[in-house]
């Protein structure tokens, strides 16, 4: 049954996932909540981890997610789901787009699609600033100020942000490095 509800899940993800792995993020976060799959913290480790390995950050995700809830078969039916709509859709468009891509209504709805895809976007960067950034449960325990922020975590934000403008070396290369930095810290 868990394997039919993975599928049917990350299908609806899939079909409604408008603008690449990000935009997977709220429906992942609302997931995580109806079924208990995975946790928010645990999202956390699928984007590290949907990041460092090839392939698309939704799919490396659904597999991720997957496995997470039901081992390798759940991995391949998470991400057969949420692959499925688009290969559907794709089929479909490239038939007709051509044909109208001209078309004003087409183009107003490229228009009015961008700005939801940035919403999307920027609620999926907010949920992982929340658990990467803040301390929410230790700030409601104590409600103290200082609590609420992981200052260590805020200042590895910074200084990678600052050297990815400056330096311009493969995202990989800081990924590999803040990986090793969180297990020499945390060691």
């Amino acid at each position: 049954m868990i394997y039919l509800l993975l599928y049917i899940e990350f299908f609806k993800i899939g079909l409604f996932a408008v603008g690449g792995g990000l935009a997977t993020l709220p429906f992942l976060y609302q997931l995580s909540f109806q079924t208990g799959w995975f946790d928010t913290a645990q999202i956390a480790d699928m984007i590290a981890v949907s990041e460092i390995t090839p392939g698309p950050l939704g799919i490396n995700m659904a597999t991720f997610a997957g496995f997470n809830s039901a081992g390798i078969l759940g991995g391949i039916i998470a991400t057969l789901g949420i692959v499925t709509p688009s290969v559907i859709i794709i089929i479909i468009v490239a038939g007709i787009l051509q044909k109208f891509i001209n078309n004003k209504y087409v183009q107003a709805a490229f228009t009015g699609l961008r700005p939801a895809v940035c919403a999307l976007i920027t609620i999926a960067v907010w949920e992982i600033v929340k658990v990467s950034v803040f301390d929410f449960p230790l700030y409601e325990q104590t409600s103290n100020l200082t609590d609420l922020f992981l200052l260590t975590n805020i200042a590895y934000f910074f200084i990678l942000l600052i050297l990815m403008f400056k330096i311009k070396l493969h995202p990989i290369i800081f990924i590999a490095l803040s990986a090793v930095l969180g297990i020499f810290v945390r060691f």
